[in-house]
This record gives C-alpha cells, sequence and structure tokens, in this order.
C-alpha cells in the first residue's frame, strides 16, 4: 500500500512537471510572437496633423493662382480670363471669382479705370509675403547646399536623378534654378552628367564624401538626451524618439516589443552595407530599422520635417527602402504620421512628428516662417477685410461711387436675408455673389469623421 501511494506521488510529479514544461514552452512561443511588432496596424488620426493639411490644401490652390498672376506681363488678369485660365486646375465655370474673393489678404479685385471690368491682383502682404520668402531661400542656399550632400551620401552610389531631386526641390529648400546656382555653381562638391541608355537621364553625384556630415540628426538628438537627462547610455543608443497619437491602444506585450525594437543595433544610413551579409534574420532585421533610419534623417533634412509619400517613393531605390512604404511606416507610428487629407485622399503627407509641437516646429527657420505668413494670410477671416480693399478706387466718378454703393448695400442685405436672388443677372455679379457666399462656409466645419477620437497635437 505505501508501495503503490509512493509509485502514485511519483508519477503524478512526472505529470506535472511534464504539463509544466510544456505549459512553459507554448507560453514561451506565444510570447515572443507577441512581442515582435505587427506587420499591420491600424492608423489612428491625429487632428492637429490632419488639421494643418487642411490650410495646406487651400495653400496648393492660392500658389496656382498667384503663379498665374504672376506671369502676366503687369501681373493683374481680367476675372473674365482668370476664369477660363483657371479651369486648367479643376475649376468650373465662376468658380474661380468665388475662390479668390475668399482671401481678400491676398487678392484684391478693382475695376480698371479704363476697360471698366474687373481684374484680380496681389494684395501688398501677399506680395511681401513672396519677397520675403524668396529673401529667406537666397540666405540659406549655403545650407541647401549641406542638405543636397547629405541627401546624396543616403544613396547607395552617391547619386541621384536631376528629375526626382527637382520634384522635392521645396522640400529641401532648394531655389527654382538649382541645376545652375546649386549643382554648377559648386563642381568641387556635385557633378552632373548623363547616364548611357535609351532614357539619357541626367545623375547628380557627390564628387566625395566628407565624414564630418556622416552624422544622423537622431544621433544628435541621444547625446542631448544623454547629456541633459542623464539617461542609461545604452538604453538610447539605438533608440529612437516615440510619441504615439492620441488615442493609439498599447498593450502590454507592444511595450515589450517597442522595448525590444528600440535596443535593437543598425547600421547608420550614411554607412555602406554593400559588402555585408544580409542573408541572416538578425542583418534583416537590422535592415529594417535602418530603413527607419533613412527616412527619419531624409525627413530632418527637409525645410518643414514633412514630404509626401509618392515623393519619398522616388528614393526608394536608391536607399533601400521596403516597396510597402505605406504600411511599413504604420508599423511606427509614433515616429512618423501618414495624413490623407489632400487630393481627395490620394496624396499622402508624411510628418516628423517628434519635430512638431502644438502644430508648429520646434526648431524653426526663417524659410518656414516666411512660408507660414502665408498661413495666416489665408487663415485671416474674409469679414475683417472692408470690401474698399477689394475694390480699390482708381479715379472713379460721382455715377461710379454712387453704383457701387448700390452694389455694396445690395451684397450686405442679401447676406444678412440670405437670399438667393439674382441681381441682374450679370456674369460680374454674380461671381461677386458667389464669392460672398462662399465666404464663411468653411468656417467652424469639422473636416474630420466620427470615428477618430484623438484631438490635436500632443507630445
Amino acid at each position: 500500500m505505501k508501495m503503490h501511494t509512493v509509485i502514485s506521488r511519483r508519477s503524478r510529479g512526472i505529470l506535472l512537471s511534464n504539463v509544466s514544461s510544456a505549459v512553459s514552452f507554448f507560453v514561451g512561443r506565444s510570447f515572443s510572437q507577441s512581442t515582435s511588432i505587427p506587420k499591420k496596424l491600424q492608423r489612428v488620426r491625429d487632428h492637429g496633423f490632419d488639421n494643418y493639411m487642411e490650410i495646406h490644401k487651400k495653400i496648393i490652390k492660392v500658389l496656382k493662382f498667384q503663379d498665374l498672376i504672376l506671369s502676366q506681363p503687369n501681373q493683374y488678369i481680367a476675372i473674365s480670363r482668370l476664369d477660363t485660365l483657371a479651369r486648367r486646375f479643376g475649376f468650373k465655370q465662376y468658380e474661380s471669382g468665388a475662390f479668390v474673393l475668399k482671401f481678400p489678404h491676398i487678392f484684391q479685385i478693382y475695376d480698371h479705370p479704363v476697360q471698366r471690368i474687373l481684374y484680380c491682383r496681389l494684395s501688398p502682404d501677399a506680395l511681401r509675403q513672396i519677397a520675403d520668402e524668396n529673401a529667406a531661400l537666397d540666405a540659406q542656399i549655403p545650407d541647401a547646399i549641406t542638405r543636397l550632400r547629405k541627401l546624396l551620401m543616403l544613396s547607395n552610389s552617391g547619386r541621384l536623378r536631376l528629375e526626382h531631386i527637382r520634384v522635392a526641390r521645396k522640400d529641401f529648400g532648394l531655389p527654382e534654378d538649382f541645376e545652375y546656382s546649386v549643382v554648377l555653381q559648386n563642381p568641387h562638391f556635385f557633378r552632373l552628367f548623363d547616364a548611357d541608355g535609351p532614357a539619357r537621364s541626367k545623375y547628380v553625384e557627390l564628387v566625395h564624401r566628407d565624414p564630418e556630415l556622416a552624422v544622423c540628426s537622431i544621433e544628435l538628438l541621444r547625446e542631448k538626451e544623454y547629456r541633459e537627462k542623464g539617461k542609461d547610455a545604452e538604453d538610447i543608443r539605438f533608440s529612437f524618439i516615440v510619441n504615439f497619437p492620441p488615442g493609439f491602444k498599447i498593450g502590454k506585450y507592444y511595450k515589450i516589443a517597442v522595448w525590444k525594437w528600440q535596443r535593437l543595433p543598425y547600421w547608420s544610413p550614411y554607412e555602406d552595407v554593400s559588402n555585408y551579409d544580409l542573408r541572416s534574420l538578425e542583418a534583416k532585421k537590422r535592415m529594417e530599422k535602418r530603413a527607419v533610419a533613412m527616412i527619419h534623417e531624409m525627413l530632418s533634412l527637409t525645410v518643414e520635417k514633412k514630404m509626401t509619400l509618392e515623393r519619398i517613393a522616388h528614393f526608394r531605390m536608391a536607399m533601400d527602402l521596403p516597396k510597402k512604404l505605406k504600411e511599413f511606416l504604420l508599423q511606427h507610428q509614433g515616429i512618423f504620421y501618414i495624413s490623407t487629407r489632400g487630393n481627395h485622399g490620394k496624396l499622402h503627407t508624411v510628418f516628423l512628428r517628434e519635430a512638431y509641437w502644438k502644430g508648429e516646429l520646434v526648431q524653426p527657420n526663417r524659410l518656414y516662417l516666411a512660408r507660414r505668413r502665408l498661413d495666416e494670410l489665408i487663415m485671416m477671416s474674409p469679414r475683417k477685410a472692408k470690401l474698399d480693399e477689394d475694390l480699390v478706387h482708381f479715379r472713379r466718378t460721382a455715377e461710379d461711387e454712387e453704383c457701387l454703393q448700390n452694389l455694396r448695400r445690395e451684397l450686405v442685405e442679401e447676406d444678412q436675408l440670405g437670399g438667393d436672388e439674382d441681381h441682374g443677372g450679370d456674369s460680374v455679379d454674380s461671381e461677386l455673389d458667389t464669392g460672398i457666399a462662399s465666404d464663411f462656409s468653411d468656417e467652424g466645419t469639422d473636416h474630420e469623421g466620427t470615428d477618430d477620437k484623438a484631438i490635436g497635437v500632443t507630445e
């Protein structure tokens, strides 16, 4: 009896040990699988960046109208001709007049003293903003040269297609004639040549690599964190600044996955990895993190720390970036933010989250501030603009003044009553009527759906 009890206890102990080892085996497998960053993550909207892009959509249209007006010989254009030429931008009939009336601080509408028809020109504030931006652009050409050198150093071969750089020239603060003023004027830094082949594409090549420039911006931030906050050097040696958007769900195992990923070593984007063996799993993980550092450094080289996903894709082959860039960036929503506002959701803009605080750059530059002045002019309410600023006096007679006073009175009365009646059926009056009615349509409108709970840019 005692012998049977000893055997049963011994067999029970063996069974329990087997069960515990099996449980630990399966738990260990599930733990290791769940502590890796998922390949597909649901995108969480950040209203601060999306609202920024809502203004940027208006900026794109305003810039098209500005270029159209400045291309005229006397830098003013008749409203009827503007309505015709604006159709190439996708505007329908009479929509261009309504659009320019929305921004009286940028566009001025006046009646021609001889032809007696309405003309449009840029306001003094808009001309001053353009002059300030051009002055800031010329002043930072030495910095633009350095940015272009570092951009070429990020490529595998030290060369990039001239057309790809031209498409993204505004992002990197390059002037319109950068091919001459930056590339050809600095032969000790750059070389321009035609590639062999049927396409005959032009390439910009770096003459020599400067080791002093091969320092990433994230490395400088790590050094700053180490010196100021005294963090552990081992924890921040390969880490990135992560700020998840509001409403992003962070689970227990996801925290562990991010902690493991932050400590994962990787090769610098400026390091040549062409002779490395990249077949192992560890090498593939390092290359994936290197791609994050590559995009991080590319965005750091831009003026506004943002760039469209389509322009980043132009450099994909030259910088060893993954094919599915959008899915890749969504894995790291704490570092980057992708906004789909613009061109009916077909345009994706990638922001560097750590560079922004409450919708503003943490370290603004002169060119960025000059461009933000245009945002301020767009944001100004049309209600504060006097009608006399739109209809500028140019040697009017008493009859003209009486007609304009009647027109002002009719527009104010119709705006107060909210009526839709037509004033005489004239095409010019219909343009004014459409513009006044649409001045207040964009104010106070919520541009976001009900599926998002995040508000503002909080770091």
